[in-house]
């Protein structure tokens, strides 16, 4: 953990109490886990992977649940939180305290070029910063705000993930992404959004690739496009065919990678 976040740490057990990520999650700081997956609203659930999985429910907050998913050996430890980068920092700085090999990000994207089709998976090249949050974790003063910056992921990491899932038989495709802070409020601005020349619209990898970085853990993040406002694929009202690409995108390329990246 690089020196800026283990102060944000430091000072969050400071005010609040030790052991949070078994308060919070019920995943105990004593075991190693394969993999960790973060989640806005996706559940290993909503995905099927009870199907082939054994999938054990550990806690269900409010606003968030966690989930332990168990395969041939494999353990993932799965948290499910409320959307926005602030959600993504807090739970991601009480997982601070637990220990895992790599971490993958997941949730739906929307596009905002109409050559992306629902259902097609993608992984960010950059990720424009459109919230205050990111600042707050970064820079030492919140005056100094880094609000509308690029964030670069690992490439090297994404590349070696895309090429994984074409050898089995997925394509995973690299997208920029603006992180909105909003979604109900978004529309009215998708001009002045549009002026970036992102390809996705979404709300947290940005603050996800800053976290990895000051983590210093391995990750990724992976999405799937639900909704495209350039080609008019709507988020609700989909037709039957838009909801098979979608589907299939959810509930089959991104367990199926989520297994891989654990096993890795």
């Amino acid at each position: 953990m690089k020196e800026p976040l283990k102060s944000i740490v430091d000072a969050f057990h400071k005010y609040n109490s030790e052991n949070m990520a078994e308060q919070t999650f019920a995943l105990s700081s004593d075991e190693q886990y394969d993999l960790l997956v973060v989640a806005p609203s996706f559940t290993p659930y909503k995905l099927h992977m009870d199907e082939y999985c054994k999938v054990t429910t550990l806690a269900e907050r409010s606003y968030l649940s966690s989930f332990l998913v168990e395969k041939d050996g494999l353990r993932i430890a799965w948290v499910k939180i409320a959307a926005s980068a602030g959600n993504l920092i807090d739970h991601l700085a009480i997982c601070t305290e637990l220990t895992f090999k790599r971490m993958v990000f997941i949730g739906a994207v929307g596009a905002l070029k109409a050559d992306w089709k629902l259902g097609d998976v993608a992984t960010p090249s950059y990720s424009v910063s459109g919230s205050m949050a990111d600042t707050y974790l970064m820079q030492k003063s919140i005056r100094d705000s880094m609000l509308f910056t690029k964030v670069t992921p690992d490439q090297a990491l994404a590349d070696h993930i895309i090429e994984i899932a074409r050898g089995k038989g997925y394509e995973i495709r690299k997208g920029s992404v603006f992180c909105t802070p909003t979604i109900a409020a978004e529309y009215i601005h998708l001009d002045e959004i549009r002026e970036w020349d992102t390809d996705l619209i979404e709300m947290e990898t940005a603050s996800f690739i800053l976290m990895t970085d000051l983590m210093e853990i391995s990750g990724i993040a992976l999405l799937v496009v639900s909704d495209n406002s350039a080609s008019g694929a709507p988020l609700v009202g989909r037709t039957e065919e838009q909801q098979k690409q979608y589907v299939y995108g959810r509930d089959v390329v991104l367990p199926d990678m989520i297994l891989t990246l654990a096993a890795e």
